[in-house]
């Protein structure tokens, strides 16, 4: 019995054990896209039009000590951002979410991939907001709204790429 539980031990911690940052934990490259077409909100494309910069920089912040000359590529594709109607009334921010698919490649161990689609909303963003903001009056146009989307968005992407 003791020589299946350290078999099984020894499987679960090869299955689990394959960090999706390449051998050495290491990030190259850091590439964020984002379909504006699919921003069908006028208002909402004006203020999303620098969002694949910002995420990316968001994505660095947090990622600086894994990147490096060598490693995985980490890809992000925005591919909506819905704004629903908190641009013309203050009612439903909750409702509003930012997704995209995020990609993590080894171009050495192609067996060493991970996509994912991740979908943040304001409610889990709220630690990102200032103990200022009054979340019954928060509009999806405002800064402290836009900031902490991106921050919520870059922070789960990399506590998932820890996992």
């Amino acid at each position: 019995m003791t020589r299946f539980s350290i078999a099984a031990l020894m499987l679960t911690t090869t299955l689990i054990s394959p960090a999706f940052a390449g051998p050495d934990g290491t990030i190259d490259k850091i590439e964020v896209t984002v379909d504006m077409t699919a921003i069908t909100n006028p208002a909402a494309a004006a203020r999303y039009a620098h969002i694949g910069d910002d995420l990316q920089s968001a994505l660095m912040a947090r990622l600086v000590d894994r990147i490096a000359e060598t490693g995985m590529t980490l890809s992000v594709d925005i591919s909506e951002v819905e704004l629903s109607n908190t641009y013309t009334e203050i009612v439903g921010s909750a409702d509003t979410r930012l997704v995209g698919t995020v990609n993590i490649t080894d171009m050495e161990n192609n067996s060493n991939y991970r996509s994912y689609e991740l979908s943040v909303d304001i409610n889990q963003a709220k630690a990102f907001l200032p103990t200022t903001v009054d979340l019954s009056t928060l509009s999806a146009s405002s800064n402290e709204y836009y900031k902490a989307m991106i921050a919520t968005f870059a922070d789960t992407v990399a506590q998932k790429l820890s996992e």
